[in-house]
């Protein structure tokens, strides 16, 4: 092989791979409405359906300091009383009660969230594909946060109306109220719980949804690879 044809075939080479990293070098502009609203809904689901995953299992909550429910208000701060006066076993007991039942609540969502990515408008698929990290997130909260709390409220309620503590919380709950210690809507076990059952969910979903934007090769679809990779 002569050095002249050696070179040719070098510079073929270099050329195409330049032409290959061109054509993966997409911006928005080269990509249709369907592909976008396709990949934003596939991104979407992928991430609605990991983060219910890891949560609506055992010690989905518990063993996951993010997300973990502690005791409310001014009962956090007395835990470590509690635990001195020997009270650790009814402390544990209760805060077991608390994560267990949004670990069982958290299983309801994938359907509400699923159905709400359906139902995206094209205006809503812009503004999620222009925002922040947490665009997609805070969709999901506008669409599905009430009826969520609806949905998850008897599961929790079922979970935790054995739980021992459950009436001496409410009263102690109660009086701290009275004192700003608590928030009136805190003072039901069960409201607390599952409020704090949605912030951990969205928390999550927040997750999935920055590792999609930061990462799209993690991706589960071919066009939210496309997608988010335009957006980087």
């Amino acid at each position: 092989m002569n050095a002249k044809f050696l070179v040719k075939v070098l510079l073929g080479l270099v050329a195409s791979f330049w032409f290959a990293a061109a054509a993966q070098a997409l911006s928005l502009a080269d990509i249709t409405g369907q592909e976008a609203g396709g990949g934003l809904k596939e991104a979407l689901t992928q991430g609605a359906g990991k983060a219910v995953d890891l949560l609506g299992r055992t010690d989905g909550f518990l063993k996951n300091p993010k997300v973990k429910i502690p005791l409310p208000g001014y009962m956090e701060k007395a835990e470590g009383l509690m635990r001195g006066l020997g009270m650790g076993k009814q402390a544990d007991e209760l805060i077991t009660a608390m994560n267990r039942a949004a670990e069982a609540a958290v299983p309801e969502a994938k359907k509400l969230l699923v159905d709400a990515v359906k139902q995206m408008s094209v205006e809503d698929a812009k503004g999620i594909l222009s925002g922040g990290n947490d665009a997609g997130t805070q969709y999901f909260k506008r669409k599905t946060a009430e009826p969520l709390g609806q949905k998850f409220l008897p599961i929790v309620r079922k979970a935790i109306e054995k739980v021992k503590l459950k009436d001496s919380y409410e009263k102690f709950a109660s009086k701290g109220a009275k004192f700003g210690l608590v928030k009136e809507k805190d003072t039901h076990l069960e409201n607390y719980v599952t409020e704090k059952a949605l912030d951990g969910l969205y928390l999550m979903i927040a997750e999935e949804e920055r590792a999609i934007r930061e990462n799209p090769v993690g991706a589960a679809g071919n066009l939210a690879k496309k997608v988010f990779g335009a957006l980087k």
